[in-house]
Formats: structure tokens, C-alpha cells, sequence
């Protein structure tokens, strides 16, 4: 059975009149009778009784009409739905992003939009450190993954990495800290002998390698105090003078009471990175360009706005 032959059905039933019916369907009525009785032929029912006068549903015409509307509807609901999963409205999105990647703004305001311009496609979000996400990513079992690094990341063939950003790095401390009463910046190597907070999950691990490197070339070892794995918890001991430690300064939208933040000289930079497979699915494709578009609108803004 034709779906064309349904909708041919379905106008004559409307009209009762196979002169207006094929007027309305941009045909000749000659083709359209003959379309009908095909339908009729292959169902094995007469579903018109036609006459001179007048057309009319016969029973089985009656009954067969509510069943055609619903097919229809259905074939063009299905329609929709494969166009809409095409341009990526519809589906599933899982993302992992390391811990800080929702302070920064333009990562927010991605998702935001996304959610907003997208509500039907099922987002899913996983916090989870760099190799976590590269592993899911590279099973299928992620689409995207958002990491933080200094330098691009290593990953297995197939997947890309595309720099967001780049951020300055802060020194935080509790306000009656050394560090933070002198007047000129500090400095890496103003850090050596100070206990140290670090923030240690497989997430921040990039980070910490590139702090130690630093470290090393300003020439000490740093005196790591405490390891957490939370940022509540890092800000919360260095605001209680545990020690010093080094934020991103996205996390500078976080306020917390007695605690300081300083730019450092020469500057130590941050990168956020996505990652995903060279192939992505429609879901994944419209959320790349979200948040692209969040940071090129970020990018555009004047720098004190």
C-alpha cells in the first residue's frame, strides 16, 4: 500500500467529489479515479459508492477512513522525527567535562543555549578527569569531552582536540598572607618554601605537571601540604591559611570570605580544550557549533565588558 494512495483516499473522502479532489491534489481526475481503484483492488474492498450524482463512503470506506488519518500521521510524525534527529534536535548528547569547566562563562552560556535551543535532545553530563574522557570518547560511550591542559593533548587516531581558550592563572591565599599584603605581583619562585593546596584528581593532573615544571625551573620543589578533590575543599583550607594555591580565573567567580586572589608575574596561562572524534553525530555537530559560537561572541565583546 502507497502512502500516496492514503492521501488520495483521504482528500476524496473530504471532498466527496473526485472533480475537486484532483483539483485540489494538482492532478486530473481520470489518473485519481484510477489510483483509487487500485487501492480498492488491493485491499479487496469497494470503499465509494460513486453514481452520476453523488459520491459516497461505503461501510468498509468508513471504517478504513480514521485508519488511513492515523497511518498518515504516523508516516509524517516518523518524517519528523528522522529530521530532526538529521539536524541534531533530537537524540542524545553525552559530555564529560573536567570540574572546572562549568565556571568558565562561555562553557555556561553553552549549555545554556544548548539546553534552550535544543530540549529535546537528551543531554547527559559526566564530571571526569582527562584519560577517563578520552578513553569513553574513543568506546563510544561519550561524544565530547571538555579537558583542561597547557598543551594540546595526546590522543589515540580518530579523535581532535580544538583549543576554547586560554585563561590566566591565579595565586590565591588568605588575605593576611604574606604573598598577598606585598605590593608587586608574585612570582613562581616566591612560592618555594610556602605549603602548597593542590587540587589532585586525574582532571587537574595536566595542570599540576606543568606547576611542577615551573617550580623546577624557578629552582625548588614545591612543599605540597594537602591533595583534595574538591574545589569547595581547596578554597575552603587555603581561605583558612593551609597554604597557597594556583586557580584558573574563571574559579574567580567563586567568592570565598578571607581568601585573595593574585595575577602572577610572568604570567602562568591555562588551556580548555574539546575533544571528540573526527565523525560526529548530529547531536554532537549542533552543540559544536554552540559553543563555538559562545566563544566567539565572548571574544567579540569589548575586554571591559
Amino acid at each position: 500500500m502507497d502512502l500516496r494512495h492514503l492521501r488520495y483516499f483521504l482528500c476524496v473522502a473530504e471532498e466527496m467529489h473526485f472533480g475537486r479532489a484532483a483539483q485540489r491534489l494538482g492532478m486530473s481526475q481520470p489518473p485519481l479515479s484510477q489510483q483509487i481503484r487500485a487501492l480498492e483492488q488491493e485491499l479487496g474492498v469497494r470503499l465509494f459508492d460513486r453514481t452520476s450524482r453523488r459520491v459516497a463512503l461505503t461501510e468498509a470506506g468508513r471504517l478504513f477512513l480514521p485508519e488511513a488519518c492515523k497511518t498518515l500521521a504516523q508516516a509524517d510524525h516518523a518524517a519528523q522525527v528522522a529530521r530532526q534527529a538529521q539536524n541534531g534536535h533530537l537524540g542524545r548528547l553525552a559530555m564529560g567535562f573536567t570540574a572546572s569547566a562549568p565556571f568558565v562563562p562561555q562553557i555556561a552560556d553553552a549549555l545554556y543555549d544548548f539546553r534552550q535551543n535544543f530540549p529535546q535532545v537528551d543531554l547527559r553530563l559526566h564530571e571526569l578527569g582527562r584519560d577517563d574522557q578520552v578513553a569513553r570518547i574513543e568506546r563510544g560511550d561519550l561524544d565530547i569531552g571538555i579537558i583542561r591542559g597547557v598543551e594540546p593533548p595526546s590522543l589515540p587516531p580518530g579523535l581532535q582536540a580544538i583549543c576554547l581558550l586560554d585563561e590566566e592563572m591565579l595565586l590565591a591565599v588568605r588575605q593576611d598572607h604574606e604573598l598577598a599584603r606585598r605590593t608587586a605581583d608574585p612570582g613562581i619562585a616566591d612560592l618555594a618554601g610556602v605549603p602548597v593546596v593542590l587540587y589532585a584528581t586525574t582532571s587537574s593532573a595536566d595542570f599540576n605537571d606543568h606547576f611542577f615544571a615551573l617550580c623546577d625551573q624557578a629552582g625548588f620543589k614545591p612543599d605540597v601540604t594537602l591533595e583534595v578533590g574538591s574545589f569547595a575543599t581547596l578554597l575552603g583550607l587555603v581561605s583558612a591559611g593551609f597554604g597557597a594555591t594556583i586557580l584558573a580565573r574563571s574559579l574567580s567567580r567563586l567568592h570565598v570570605e578571607k581568601l585573595i586572589l593574585r595575577p602572577l608575574f610572568p604570567q602562568v596561562r591555562t588551556r580548555l580544550w574539546m575533544i571528540h572524534k573526527d565523525d560526529l553525530p548530529p547531536t554532537a555537530q549542533a552543540f559544536r557549533a554552540v559553543i563555538l559560537q559562545a566563544i566567539s561572541r565572548h571574544d567579540a565583546k569589548p575586554k571591559d565588558a
